[in-house]
């Protein structure tokens, strides 16, 4: 908007294109044309009170309380108008409550009808002290109120899930939770029931509130009728100390606040970022943080003494221990690195550094989920050193005319990617096509055109995907977005690889994890030091061993995670340094643990309680989140920082548990702080290579023989993750897993709808009910890891696998 100087009887400045121009509070103002005009008014600084306006939600006009006074042509309207749902005109005249008594007193007169149901309960509301209605009727109300009638009440709460709590009397029926989960979650599963002064909010009874996004209601819900399961009753917004953050679950990079009391965590908050999230948050990024104060949580040092006891020591002890352990096997069989994907940037920079400085060896890989070298060679191609100014961002989405995902369903793995698509589909018609076996709750709600891919066929469905999507795909601005899960696919990297290339579309990787992305450009990879730098090129080795002032470097690239892990398990490394890597999480669970197990020497950098605690030699715990500085970069290569929110007594960042390790083996990292690390990487920068896309061989589905399928399996967001722990509110929001076929494949192995079914191998069984899905042919699903349904280390399969399917309870052997 652009402000004017009073208009001038003899000479008018020009109206700029596409503006309109009218009179606010007697200031002339050139507006855009289709501006509502109340956020016209905000760009005055005139603050127009307001309950069910919302800048990110369609406007409703269900409070009345923006009312203003309004002129047009000359003429007044004859009643004030609500100025969240009028637009601006040309010649408009606009009296606020600054100006008008009459817009005043009706804005007065709203707040005391609002008032007339609203408890007075302040004092023990969650709302209070952070209350719109309280705020307002401060400002914008009367000092006293003429009913004096019964109020209304209801019982209370009312759970319109697990983990929303309803207060009905405190409802203003702002409609600002119906229309969040109507236009925004696409769950309209709440809504206005009841008409007149019976009207409140409710939900069907037979759609529980099962949203991945319930918890913004709770935000924007301007009186506190809302409220958390988890918050409720546990403190005063005033008593809380708050800290700016980021989301560590999924690689969007959130903006939130984490709000703090007496050292806990009490709660998390969307931040205003409307470069990445805008102002939403997914539930697991918004309620996923009891692990911070778990009974699991490791706060000490342990070593393993004689008698294999472990026990809490001395961080002086530890380190030594640990030395010790791997200077003796440095100097034998050597040593591999596991950093794990939930590391910051500074972090893994610190293990990249210390697997080539300390332990000598390029045998190093973040990646502790199934993988491939095609995606290494994918990532160095088409991942490092890209940035927002590449033209790949959230924005880019939402302004897309079309999008493909391949090997990633958006609303389970990267929840502010599918409210972007969500978004541009309502406002734009995105064009949405996923690669995938079958339609999912996310895929519907966007619109999508699934085209349906049997597990091991996904790269063949890309290379030649119709006519229509290669189409819709070559238009200026198109977008492919390929997930982490394509590493279970042969050739599927290499074919999005050519489909981008062929059609024009921007090209991006859209990781699970909050650390992949940074991981790559830090080096924790077997073939790329920093900056993306090869690691058998020598001019690259070179400029890193000047940077570091070390030794030569090894120059043959290094294993990848599977190969450390089988390298260990055969005697061909001595020791093993793991970060936070959960051996569930790998291709081979079995595989893993065998390796933690028969390695000579076992260390241990982790948060809490684990597989690989259990087995270590030596444990040192390293600070969460919520108790270190750093950076992730999020899928876009943007930077998001954020500070301490607790008190990190006893426990340290993996960067100078690590420098500290370093010195106690006469090798100095200078990764001390995250700061100190941060400023290393500044210094090294990008050395983008111009590596050759990956062009490897598809892979062919397999055929599945009698009473056998072929397995497709995914991730939900709230699922059995080890950052989910003693969160039963959020876990009672977690959709139901179910054994996922169609309808002829269900009666070719005797299936019945709503019957359990036994998913079989000959290492275990998954046991769930059938639910019928458009799935091909021959194609089984199962939740990757829910309740009752941990495929991996269960079953010992994996996506594209065959496994044996037969109705629960019948004898017969497993596939």
């Amino acid at each position: 908007m652009t402000l004017t100087p009073e208009r001038d009887t003899t000479e008018e400045t020009p109206v700029p294109e596409g503006h309109v121009r009218l009179t606010i509070d007697d200031r002339v103002v050139d507006a855009p044309k289709g501006e509502l005009l109340i956020r016209t008014c905000e760009q005055l600084g005139i603050v127009i009170p307001r309950f069910c306006d919302h800048p990110l939600l369609d406007p409703a006009g269900a409070c009345r309380q923006c009312l203003v006074e309004v002129e047009m042509g000359g003429r007044p309207m004859p009643k004030p108008q609500a100025s969240c749902t009028m637009s601006v005109a040309d010649g408009m005249v606009v009296r606020t409550q600054k100006t008008s008594e009459r817009a005043d007193k009706a804005q007065q007169g709203v707040m005391e009808l609002l008032l007339i149901n609203h408890p007075l309960d302040c004092p023990v509301c969650d709302k209070g002290g952070e209350c719109p209605l309280q705020n307002q009727a401060m400002a914008n109300g009367r000092a006293d109120s003429r009913f004096v009638e019964t109020k209304r009440t209801f019982p209370k709460p009312l759970p319109i899930s697990s983990q929303v709590l309803l207060d009905r009397e405190r409802c203003i029926m702002c409609q600002r939770c119906t229309r969040f989960s109507d236009e925004i979650a696409g769950d309209p599963f709440i809504d206005l029931m009841d008409r007149g002064a019976d009207q409140q909010i409710g939900i069907a009874e037979d759609q529980p509130f099962q949203s991945y996004f319930s918890g913004n209601t709770i935000q924007i819900c301007p009186v506190g009728a809302l409220t958390s399961a988890a918050y409720r009753f546990r403190s005063r917004p005033f008593d809380l100390r708050s800290t700016k953050g980021v989301c560590e679950h999924c690689s969007s990079g959130c903006d939130m606040r984490t709000d703090s009391r007496r050292g806990t965590v009490l709660r998390r908050m969307a931040g205003n970022d409307p470069e990445v999230n805008e102002e939403w948050l997914c539930d697991k990024g918004r309620f996923a943080f009891r692990y911070l104060g778990s009974g699991a949580r490791i706060t000490r040092p342990m070593v393993r003494r004689a008698g294999g006891e472990l026990v809490e020591t001395s961080w002086t002890e530890a380190l030594q221990v640990a030395a010790d352990g791997l200077l003796a096997a440095r100097d034998g069989a050597g040593i591999g690195v596991l950093p794990g994907g939930r590391l910051t940037l500074e972090d893994a920079y610190a293990y990249a550094k210390f697997a080539r400085v300390v332990a000598r060896t390029n045998d190093v890989d973040f990646r502790a989920r199934p993988h491939s070298d095609e995606e290494l060679q994918f990532v160095a191609a088409h991942v490092v050193g890209t940035t927002p100014e590449d033209g790949l961002t959230f924005t880019g989405i939402e302004n897309a005319p079309a999008v493909l995902t391949v090997g990633t369903d958006p609303e389970d793995e990267s929840g502010m990617v599918f409210l972007r698509l969500r978004k541009a589909w309502r406002k734009k018609g995105l064009r949405h096509f996923q690669v995938a076996p079958f339609t999912s709750e996310g895929a519907r709600k966007t619109g999508t055109t699934v085209l349906h891919a049997v597990p091991g066929s996904e790269a063949a469905v890309v290379a030649d995907p119709g006519h229509d999507v290669v189409a819709a795909l070559s238009e200026p601005g198109a977008v492919v977005l390929v997930g982490d899960r394509a590493a279970e696919s042969p050739g599927l990297y290499s074919a999005v690889s050519a489909l981008a290339a062929r059609t024009g579309a921007a090209l991006g990787w859209l990781p699970r994890r909050a650390g992949d992305r940074g991981a790559v450009e830090a080096g924790a990879l077997p073939t790329l030091l920093p900056g993306g730098r090869p690691v058998a090129d020598a001019a690259a080795r070179a400029e890193i061993e000047a940077a570091w002032g070390a030794g030569p470097l090894p120059a043959t690239p290094g294993r990848d995670a599977a190969g450390i892990l089988a390298a260990a398990a055969g005697g061909e490394l001595a020791a093993l340094v793991v970060g936070g890597v959960d051996p569930q999480d790998m291709a081979d669970p079995a595989a893993a643990i065998t390796a933690l197990r028969e390695v000579g020497f076992l260390v241990s950098l982790e948060i809490s309680e684990s597989a690989v605690t259990e087995l270590a030699d030596v444990v040192l715990p390293v600070a969460p989140d919520a108790q270190r500085s750093g950076t992730y970069l999020n899928w876009e290569g943007r930077s998001r920082e954020f500070g301490v929110a607790l008190d990190a007594t006893g426990v340290l960042p993996d960067c100078r548990v690590l420098d500290t390790l370093g010195v106690e083996m006469d090798a100095d990292l200078f990764t001390q702080t995250p700061a100190a690390a941060a400023g290393e990487i500044a210094r090294l920068g990008t050395r983008r290579a111009g590596t050759a896309a990956p062009t490897a061989t598809a892979g062919e589905p397999r055929r599945p023989g009698y009473g056998q399928a072929v397995l497709a399996t995914s991730r939900q967001l709230v699922d059995d993750g080890s950052l989910a722990v003693d969160e039963p509110a959020l876990a009672g929001t977690a959709r139901r897993p179910y054994v996922k076929v169609n309808a002829a494949t269900a009666e070719r192995l005797g299936l019945t709808e709503g019957a359990d079914a036994a998913v079989r191998t000959d290492r275990g069984t998954v046991t769930l009910p059938v639910s019928l899905a458009d799935l091909p042919d021959g194609v089984v699903w199962l939740p990757t890891c829910s309740p009752g349904s941990h495929v991996r280390p269960t079953l010992g399969a994996g996506h594209g696998d065959l496994v044996g399917v037969v109705p629960a309870g019948t004898s017969g052997s497993a596939s």
